[in-house]
């Protein structure tokens, strides 16, 4: 007969596992992925090395799956906030101030997730996200095209140009540790006017 874990049990592993991301989570944030070592994710979360090692097999799942409950929570938090706007404009400047804002309150973990050296594996959730954010955005000015608000365009085209700008323009001062003053704002006009011009903040 095959062995069932119990619940008590499940919710052991369970608990474990949550203690271990969490604590990975933590070394990213101040780290990077550098700091990510499996001892030193052991240390923080206060368990034997081997017990990380028996839910991530290597280092490189690991880090994958903290880039991806870290990554997800930064998309979700995105979406959220652009789903509430129902011009297109505001939904673009929502995506803008969230994500950047969002960034700048954590910018050794936003450079982590954007931009830092990295695992093949975590270079491919990166475009997964990547993609995540580029539907947000080709979502918003498909909406616009269709009502006439912004011009003729291929949304996808657009979405996936603008993402790459935002993620561009983000990364040196992320490096840097702080935001230049006016990089929210001008992110904002460079995409308000990429997708349709001057007009995009009535539309």
């Amino acid at each position: 007969m095959a062995y069932r874990r119990t619940p008590a049990v499940q919710a052991r592993l369970d608990a474990s596992r949550e203690a271990i991301l969490k604590a990975a989570i933590a070394l990213l944030t101040e780290h990077g992925y550098p700091g990510c070592s499996v001892a030193a994710v052991a240390a923080r979360a206060g368990v034997a090395t081997g017990t990380v090692y028996r839910h991530f097999p290597n280092k490189a799942q690991l880090v994958t799956e903290v880039f991806r409950f870290a990554a997800g929570r930064e998309l979700a938090a995105v979406t959220e906030a652009v789903r509430r706007p129902a011009a297109v404009a505001d939904r673009i400047i929502a995506l803008i101030e969230t994500f950047a804002g969002r960034a700048f309150k954590s910018p050794r973990l936003a450079y982590a997730l954007l931009a830092e050296p990295v695992d093949p594996a975590v270079d491919a959730e990166r475009l997964v996200f990547r993609r995540g954010y580029r539907d947000l955005v080709a979502a918003a000015v498909a909406g616009g095209v269709a009502s006439g608000a912004l011009p003729a365009q291929n949304p996808e085209v657009t979405a996936a140009a603008l993402v790459g700008a935002m993620a561009e323009a983000l990364v040196s001062p992320l490096a840097a540790g702080h935001a230049e003053v006016d990089t929210i704002p001008s992110l904002i006009t460079f995409a308000l006017r990429a997708v349709g011009g001057s007009d995009a903040r009535d539309a």
